[in-house]
């Protein structure tokens, strides 16, 4: 392939990204032949020089403030650069790239690149062990690091998680400046499967002229949100402003949301003869399995069955309504309030006790505080500092809105992290349980975090009734918990059936009978009943308001959700709070079947016949 070709061949695969990222078309020949010959040229342009804070007898740490920089880069290229001048785009490389969770075993497993980013960071070393150096890097390295995530046709989840990296010395010693000089973008090279960055300026530089790039691009600079990302390398007071969270608006909840009908009102309740099983058809293959009531048949298409179980969204009410008034749904109208964590903690905010509003404590008591970091920003930051002003505890855990399975989830006291992370897509930022109970692990020689899944089966909305599958289920950490150490998947999520750590199972009958041992000044009994009130005000919370803001009313629908909760010491270690944590559309109910083999006759005989089983089902409202 010649030359021309070879360039049309490389703009062809990376003229989207180049446009993305606001590359100017004028650099593009350049670059294509950069990156063919591997030429990294930069220090032939810009030098890289130390910042001297004098007092060469204090240590590199103490002689400068956190905001001041160690590195600087200037431009050496005599005559100077012209931002027209379609020659001037570098490659720059990098010296580091990680994903949160394996960082720390990245450097543990390179002593090399410990010394570099250390020395890059301004990190002393001298008499400290590796786990110190170490311990320091990953604090500091969200001042240092950049993101990118990828996305294709066939990555798994997993792969489209974000990748941080940090740029070589020359790259990362560029300043930040509200009137940048030069911008630095990440490009992938999909043929080699590389990354860089690229250094181009925006403006013409002359012989001595600093490098000045916008860390937070595209912000407007006189906003309260630019102040707040910025503060991972400017430190600016926000306790001033509301932290005070108010009501989204309408369009929020719309906004993203496939589009979506409401039902007939006037329609009735399906009707059916009583001497005949129910039709089901069910996308869900432990449905099929585990039915086995004969009050309901399995049957293979929707179009005869009198009660559609799909794992796929249903938006289509109206017409439902009017097609086929004689079917359930297992889905109520706009559901996604509860079942996406950002929306789900709105509504549960509409159950906050009058009066305390403006209280730095949870409100009401059994949701974790938490903040929307793409809408409530500042109120956030305003939160974290004044809990910091009044020295009390500033653990969270952040969490994308709609993924699951511990799946991009951070927990951090550090608000430069936060800032960081906020960047990395929509995400809420929730108050860590910091005092959670725990349940004692003969095996693990500890006490572990713990959480609980109730099943509850809602029935109807405008008149509410709902009731919860009491035979709950559990799932344990794999070692003991202390406030530290969060990057240890096993000591601080519980989710292990999905990863390769090893899946602690038991039964809840297991489970009460060691909780008497373990508790026997907190009784189960009392436990349930403040979970299930707990899940009653979720549901008022979510049903309180009409659609789009809230689950709506059908005649033709009955569901199941599955309810994520802790434990959490409350009044000083007196009482036990229950938080809920999340509630997860359609379920894996797989060790619900295998464990109580009923499970599904149970479900399927209070939601379509009014006939519960009370010794696992409780009508909670």
């Amino acid at each position: 392939m010649d030359g021309l070709n070879q360039y049309d061949a490389f703009i062809s695969v990376h003229k989207a990204q180049l446009q993305a990222s606001g590359v100017p078309e004028h650099f593009w020949p350049q670059l294509f032949r950069k990156l063919k010959h591997q030429e990294f040229d930069a220090g032939s342009s810009f030098s890289l020089l130390l910042v001297d804070y004098g007092e060469e007898q204090r240590s590199q740490e103490e002689q400068r403030s956190q905001e001041e920089p160690i590195w600087t880069v200037a431009v050496v290229k005599e005559g100077g650069i012209q931002a027209n001048d379609p020659t001037e785009i570098y490659l720059v490389d990098h010296a580091w790239t990680f994903r949160a969770d394996n960082a720390r075993q990245l450097l543990n497993e390179h002593p090399p690149l410990v010394n570099r980013l250390a020395i890059m960071m301004g990190i002393e070393q001298e008499a400290l062990p590796s786990s110190v150096i170490v311990s320091k890097i990953l604090n500091d390295v969200w001042k240092w690091c950049n993101m990118y995530s990828l996305n294709g046709e066939g990555l798994t989840v997993e792969n489209r998680m974000p990748i941080w990296y940090v740029m070589d010395e020359l790259g990362s010693g560029i300043l930040h400046s509200n009137s940048p000089n030069c911008r630095v973008v990440p490009f992938i090279h999909v043929t080699e499967q590389m990354t860089y960055s690229l250094l181009f300026p925006i403006e013409d530089l002359e012989e001595g002229d600093q490098l000045y790039r916008d860390f937070v691009e595209g912000v407007p600079s006189d906003c309260k949100e630019r102040d707040a990302l910025l503060l991972p390398w400017h430190y600016t007071s926000l306790a001033e402003e509301s932290y005070t969270q108010k009501e989204a608006a309408k369009e929020y909840f719309l906004a993203g949301h496939i589009e979506e009908s409401l039902p007939d009102p006037d329609v009735a309740p399906p009707l059916f003869d009583g001497n005949s099983p129910l039709k089901v058809y069910s996308e869900y293959e432990m449905v099929n399995q585990y039915l086995t009531d004969p009050g309901f048949e399995i049957v293979q298409s929707p179009e005869e069955a009198d009660i559609l179980w799909l794992t796929s969204h249903f938006k289509q009410y109206k017409e439902f309504s009017e097609s086929t008034p004689n079917k359930y749904v297992n889905q109520f109208p706009f559901e996604n309030v509860i079942t996406i964590k950002d929306l789900l903690s709105i509504v549960c905010r509409r159950m906050a006790r009058k009066g305390d509003q403006d209280s730095l404590e949870a409100n009401p008591q059994w949701l974790p505080v938490t903040y929307n970091l793409k809408t409530e920003l500042v109120e956030f930051v305003s939160y974290y500092q004044n809990r910091a002003h009044k020295g009390l505890d500033n653990h969270y855990i952040v969490k994308p809105w709609n993924l699951a399975r511990g799946l991009d989830m951070y927990i951090t006291k550090s608000l430069t992290q936060i800032m960081r992370l906020q960047q990395t897509g929509p995400k809420i930022v929730q108050k860590y349980i910091e005092n959670p109970v725990l349940f004692e692990r003969p095996e693990v020689e500890g006490r572990v975090k713990f959480d609980i899944r109730y099943v509850i089966l809602l029935k109807s909305v405008d008149e509410l009734s709902a009731y919860v599958y009491t035979n709950f289920f559990l799932r344990f950490a794999n070692k003991p918990f202390e406030l530290s150490g969060f990057d240890d998947y096993e000591k601080h999520f519980t989710v292990m059936n999905y990863s390769q750590f090893q899946l602690r199972h038991m039964k809840c009958e297991e489970f009460l009978e060691r909780w008497k041992v373990q508790y026997p000044k907190h009784p189960w009994e009392s436990v349930e009943a403040d979970i299930c009130d707990m899940l009653k005000e979720v549901l008022q919370g979510a049903t309180k308001v009409g659609p789009p803001c809230g689950i709506g009313a059908s005649a033709q629908s009955r569901a199941l959700y599955a309810v994520d909760l802790m434990l959490e010491w409350a009044d000083g270690g007196a009482t036990i709070q229950p938080k809920v944590l999340e509630v997860n559309f359609t379920p894996d109910c797989k060790r619900a079947c295998e464990y109580y083999p009923d499970f599904y006759n149970d479900v399927f005989n209070v939601l379509f016949l009014d006939q519960e089983n009370p010794d696992v089902l409780r009508k909670i409202v």
